[in-house]
C-alpha cells in the first residue's frame, strides 16, 4: 500500500530545509532579485530532472552499492559545500545591487551531480515508498517528475523569500552572508554525523 501522506511529508521537509540548493537560491535573489536568479533555478530544476531520472533507473543497483560510494558523495558533496560556503562569505556584491554577474543555468544543473542531499533524497523515496509499491513505466515517470518538481520547488520557495526581503538583507550584508556561510558549512558537517 502507498503511504501518499508519508511520501509527502518526507518531500516537502527534505525539499525545504536548508541545503545547498536553497542557499544558494536565496543567496542570488538576495543580490541580484528573484528575476535574475531564475536561471539558476530552472538549471536546478534540470539538474534534478536527469538525478532523478538516473536514480529512478538504477536505485536498485545503487542502493546495494550506496555504502561503497556514500563515503565519497559525502566528502564530494561537502567539500562543494564548503566552496560555496567561502563564495557566499567572501561575496563582493551587495545585495540588492543590480550589477554582477549572477549564477546561471549551468551552476544550478552541476550543482545537482556534486548534491549528496539529492541523491539521498531520490534513492530513499524510491526505495521507502515507490518501488515497493509502483513498477511501471508511466508510475516511475511520473514519480521521477513530482520528485524534481517538489525539491526544485524549494529552491525557487527560498529565492522569493531572499527576493521579499531584500531591503532587509541589504542593511546586513555581511551578517546575512555570514549566517548562510555558516549555514552551508553547517550542511556539510552533517553529511558527516
Amino acid at each position: 500500500m502507498f503511504h501518499l501522506t508519508d511520501f509527502l511529508i518526507y518531500c516537502f521537509i527534505t525539499a525545504y530545509t536548508p541545503g545547498a540548493n536553497n542557499l544558494m537560491s536565496m543567496s542570488n535573489a538576495i543580490r541580484f532579485g528573484f528575476r535574475r536568479s531564475v536561471r539558476f533555478n530552472i538549471g536546478i530544476l534540470a539538474g534534478f530532472g536527469i538525478v532523478m531520472s538516473v536514480c529512478t533507473l538504477f536505485s536498485a543497483t545503487l542502493y546495494s552499492f550506496l555504502p561503497k560510494i556514500e563515503m565519497v558523495m559525502k566528502i564530494l558533496g561537502a567539500v562543494y559545500m564548503l566552496f560555496l560556503a567561502w563564495k557566499v562569505w567572501k561575496s563582493a556584491v551587495e545585495a540588492g545591487e543590480k550589477d554582477g554577474k549572477e549564477v546561471g543555468f549551468l551552476s544550478g544543473m552541476v550543482l545537482q551531480f556534486v548534491n549528496p542531499k539529492i541523491y539521498i533524497y531520490a534513492i530513499t523515496a524510491m526505495t521507502l515508498y515507490i518501488l515497493p509499491v509502483y513498477h511501471s513505466v508511466a508510475a516511475m515517470t511520473g514519480f521521477t517528475v513530482l520528485l524534481a518538481v517538489i525539491g526544485a520547488s524549494g529552491s525557487f520557495i527560498w529565492a522569493m523569500f531572499g527576493s521579499a526581503f531584500c531591503k532587509f538583507f541589504a542593511k546586513h550584508t555581511k551578517a546575512v552572508n555570514l549566517v548562510m556561510a555558516l549555514l552551508l558549512v553547517y550542511c556539510a558537517a552533517a553529511l558527516f554525523l
